[in-house]
């Protein structure tokens, strides 16, 4: 073969392990929205949709969900936003707890906890852009004590996580989180 012919065959290989290299990274990337194993789907073997449900305690190799907190409680409320806006109430007994609003995909959109919740409880109202708009027409009485998540998911689940410090608490905040409110309202 000719030196020419060298660089020639060369130049091609590169081309191609290059374009090979391009289409393996598009394809890992991509993996997520293509999979129906995502978080929304493995949320709803835990209960009903639209309410909080309590999820078993965290033990050793049989977590409910990966990455919990074994010292904490949790309550998960699976909705969507298509028939409304969702409506959270909780109040937990004096420990430390924290809430999460995830997407569809399992990814962190909105969190705060109980000290940076202002009044120490949960009352918060998530809805779409859409349904923004409608709420500032007619607002609701409570609107002032209420914090209003916007988001452009209509798929979206929520983690309320509560600390129990020892086991004579235990019982009492699992009724706290059972308590949870998660309900569509009407705009």
């Amino acid at each position: 073969m000719t030196r020419g012919g060298l660089i020639k065959t060369g130049l091609w290989l590169l081309g191609g392990l290059m374009l090979g290299g391009i289409i393996h990274i598009v394809a890992v990337i991509l993996v997520p929205d293509f999979t129906t194993d995502d978080a929304w789907t493995r949320l709803a073997s835990f209960g009903p949709d639209a309410q909080f449900n309590v999820l078993p305690a965290v033990e050793p190799g049989a977590e409910p969900l990966p990455m919990l907190d074994p010292t904490m409680a949790h309550a998960v409320c699976r909705f969507t936003l298509d028939d409304g806006p969702v409506r959270l109430d909780a109040t937990i007994p004096d420990t430390f707890w924290s809430f999460s609003l995830f997407n569809r995909r399992g990814e962190t959109t909105y969190s705060f906890n109980d000290r940076t919740s202002g009044e120490g409880k949960l009352a918060m109202l998530v809805l779409t852009s859409s349904q923004l708009s409608m709420l500032r027409e007619n607002p609701p009485e409570d609107l002032d004590s209420l914090i209003v998540i916007e988001t452009e998911d209509d798929h979206v689940f929520a983690l309320l996580r509560a600390f129990v410090p020892d086991k004579r608490r235990e019982k009492a905040i699992d009724a706290a989180l059972g308590r949870a409110k998660c309900a569509q309202e009407k705009v």
